[in-house]
């Protein structure tokens, strides 16, 4: 378990080696400046070792991962371009060495082109497996909340599965299913105050029901200190608000809010608010307006 948690760690070292080696080496054919080719030489040595972490504690992690419905195939893709970056990395490290123990002979430029190929070829291999371990991550949520083994960061991943899919079931217009997850989400985290607002909105946005979504939001406690918290609400209860019909509440949550912390959107949210408020309303004729003629 230990190795398998190194895995997000080691594999950015040896992407980043890799990369910036193999580009030095490049640049080193130039042949100045001096320095670039020895650092070439020590960023890809450490590359190739580095590349043998990788692969181990990437073979560590893979078990609860490729359990995952639907995630083996990615695995199993993102398992064979590590081990071929492996491979490449390797011998390019061999080819250094050999470029090495030629320093002081006329070949030394013969054995730096040659590294440049397969540095080029490494670089691809690695390439394809990040490729392959970012999709893994964020189109399967690959090991996402198994790292730690702390059942929060399962919870985490829980919570955010069901505030993503929500948005994606309200974008889809299947308001329904959207808010039978806000309801999930609320009912298996009942004291998260950005849970309860989130079941709030959905209220508000998935049902219809603005004065449901009012009463919840005046259930909610945010803490004082909280400002991005204690503005989501105001704006949220804002939105309730203008809803059911209230722009004189919704301007009351609003203002001790922007004096708080003045914010150039609540400003303007506030005289939109003000002003459709004083607007007379369609065929209501202001005061002292002499009448139509019928």
């Amino acid at each position: 378990m230990v190795v398998a948690a190194l895995h997000p760690l080691v594999v950015h070292f040896t992407i980043a080696l890799a990369l910036v080696g193999v580009l030095f080496r490049l640049v080193s054919l130039l042949g100045r400046p001096a320095w670039v080719s020895p650092a070439a030489t020590t960023l890809i040595l450490l590359a190739a070792l580095s590349s043998v972490v990788s692969v181990r504690s990437g073979t560590a992690a893979h078990g609860p991962v490729e359990r995952t419905p639907g995630a083996r195939p990615a695995v199993e893709e993102h398992e064979e371009w590590g081990e071929r970056a492996q491979v490449i990395l390797l011998l390019l490290g061999a080819v250094e060495l050999v470029a090495l123990a030629l320093r002081r002979s006329p070949k030394l430029r013969i054995a730096h082109g040659a590294a440049a190929v397969v540095g080029i070829v490494a670089a691809g291999a690695v390439y394809e497996a990040a490729s392959h371990g970012g999709e893994l991550v964020y189109a399967y949520a690959g090991g996402v909340g198994l790292r730690s083994g702390d059942p929060k960061d399962t919870e985490r991943l829980l919570l955010a599965g069901y505030y993503h899919q929500a948005l994606a079931d309200r974008k889809a217009g299947q308001p329904q299913r959207a808010a039978q997850l806000a309801r999930q989400a609320v009912e298996r985290f009942p004291s998260d105050p950005e849970v309860q607002m989130f079941a709030a909105e959905s209220l508000l946005r998935d049902e219809k029901n603005p004065q449901a979504a009012i009463d919840a939001l005046n259930a909610v406690q945010v803490p004082d200190s909280s400002r991005v918290q204690r503005i989501q609400r105001a704006n949220l209860q804002a939105d309730a608000f203008e809803a059911a019909g209230q722009r004189e509440a919704a301007i009351a949550v609003l203002t001790p809010i922007a004096e708080a912390f003045p914010n150039p959107r609540i400003t303007a949210r506030l005289e939109q608010l003000k002003s459709s408020a004083a607007a007379p309303a369609p065929g209501v004729q202001p005061a002292g307006a002499a009448p139509s003629n019928p």
